[in-house]
């Protein structure tokens, strides 16, 4: 299948499939409103965080840190390229929202650098405090967060936006 520029190959995004990306988001972002965790997706990518550590400390310990944060992220993006890869509209913003999702708490982690009142796997060092540190940005964790929070919801409603004219450009009511 053929990826986005050629909208006659692709699927169409039908009402039920742009409904069930709109509520997938209103699900992630309720849900990081009320209690900061979404419980199934968030412990896959609890999952996906702790074995980046390992994984890219086989490169370098020192990098080893990184290696969560760059892993919890790369997920969304490898399945957001394969669904684009095959023409998926609907997948390929769903993966948007999932990063978002994903990006709000990489901003809930680096927002506790300082505090560190999160309870952490196995009780181990603050990934973000050791970054920020290494940075020379400890004193801004919140600041960056916060900037990081904005970047979250731009990427979740850049992702609803891009389905929603796909959708009206195929003839969608």
């Amino acid at each position: 299948m053929a990826p986005f520029g050629k909208d006659e190959e692709a699927p169409c995004v039908t009402p039920l499939a742009l409904a069930s990306v709109v509520a997938f988001a209103t699900v992630c972002l309720g849900f990081h409103l009320a209690q900061g965790w979404v419980p199934l997706l968030d412990s896959a990518n609890l999952a996906f965080h702790e074995a980046g550590h390992p994984l890219v400390g086989i490169v370098s310990n020192r990098l080893s840190v990184y290696g969560g944060t760059i892993f919890q992220l790369a997920f969304p993006v490898a399945a957001a390229w394969d669904f684009r890869r095959r023409g998926h509209a609907a997948g390929f913003a769903a993966c948007g929202v999932w990063l978002g999702e994903n990006l709000l708490n990489v901003a809930r982690y680096m927002a506790d650098a300082r505090s560190q009142v999160l309870p952490l796997v196995g009780g181990g060092d603050h990934d973000w405090t050791e970054i920020f540190s290494r940075w020379g940005l400890l004193a801004a964790d919140t600041r960056v967060a916060g900037l990081t929070r904005l970047l979250a919801v731009a990427v979740m409603a850049a992702s609803l936006v891009w389905l929603y004219r796909r959708w009206r450009r195929e003839g969608g009511d």
